[in-house]
C-alpha cells in the first residue's frame, strides 16, 4: 500500500491558552481528493498551517510522503493556493504569465536566468488551467474565477504532487465555482495530483472529492461521497 502523501497522529495544537486542535488523526491517501470542512474557527487553517509548515503543533507527529516534517526538504513538493480571489489588488502590474513565473522562481532560485525550457513550462501551467489566451493580459483585468484559475497554475508550475487550497472559491461565482470544480477534478484524474481541500462548499464538494473530513477543534467524522 502507498504511503499516505500527509500522516497526522495525536497533534494538538493551543494559541493563547486556547485550544485550536485536539488529538488529530488524519492521513491523506496518495491521488485523492479530500474536502476539509467545519465551522469557522474550527482550525482548518491552523491545521493546512501546520502542513505547509508554517506553525508547528504542541504535540503529535506530521509526516509528508512518508518523511517527518522536521525532515522534509522538498518543498516543491507541495503546492499552496489561499484566498485570493476577493482580495486580490487589481492595480498590481504584472502579467498572468509573470505570475505564473513566481512559482517557478520559488523553485529555481530567484537569481536563475529563465531559459527557454523555463518559460515552456510556465506556459503549459497556463494551459493546463485554461487561461493560455490570457498569458500576457494584466492579472488585475481578470475575474475572481480567472484569477483563482492563475493561482493555481502558479502553484502547478512546479510539479507539486499535492495540491493545497483554503477557501479557494471565495469570491467567486456560481457558474465559475462549477468550472473550477471540473478543473479539479481533471488535475486530480488526469494528472493525479492529490487534492487537499477547504471550502464551505459542501453541496459542491460532495459531487467531486474523494473523501470528507468534518473539522471543529477534533476530527469529528469522515465521509466517503458515493460516486
Amino acid at each position: 500500500m502507498a504511503e499516505p502523501v500527509v500522516s497526522i497522529t495525536n497533534l494538538t495544537y493551543a494559541y493563547e491558552q486556547k485550544t485550536i486542535l485536539t488529538d488529530i488523526h488524519f492521513e491523506l491517501p496518495r491521488g485523492s481528493f479530500m474536502g476539509l470542512i467545519g465551522p469557522n474557527g474550527g482550525g482548518k487553517t491552523t491545521l493546512i498551517k501546520m502542513i505547509i509548515g508554517l506553525l508547528r503543533p504542541d504535540s503529535g507527529t506530521i509526516r509528508l510522503f512518508g518523511q517527518p516534517i522536521q525532515q522534509f526538504k522538498d518543498w516543491s513538493k507541495i503546492g499552496f493556493v489561499s484566498q485570493k480571489a476577493n482580495s486580490f489588488n487589481k492595480g498590481f502590474p504584472a502579467t498572468v504569465f509573470e505570475v505564473v513565473s513566481m512559482g517557478l522562481t520559488a523553485k529555481l532560485g530567484y537569481f536563475t536566468f529563465f531559459k527557454f525550457k523555463h518559460k515552456q513550462k510556465v506556459l503549459q501551467a497556463i494551459d493546463q488551467v485554461g487561461m493560455r489566451d490570457y498569458a500576457y493580459k494584466n492579472i488585475g483585468q481578470l475575474s475572481g474565477g480567472q484569477q483563482q484559475r492563475i493561482f493555481i497554475a502558479r502553484a502547478l508550475v512546479s510539479d507539486p504532487e499535492l495540491l493545497i487550497l483554503d477557501e479557494p472559491t471565495v469570491g467567486v461565482d456560481q457558474e465559475n465555482v462549477q468550472r473550477f470544480y471540473e478543473l479539479l477534478r481533471e488535475l486530480n484524474k488526469k494528472h493525479a495530483v492529490t487534492l487537499l481541500l477547504v471550502t464551505h462548499d459542501t453541496d459542491d464538494l460532495l459531487n467531486y472529492a474523494t473523501g470528507i473530513v468534518h473539522l471543529n477543534k477534533t476530527l469529528t467524522f469522515f465521509e466517503q461521497p458515493k460516486k
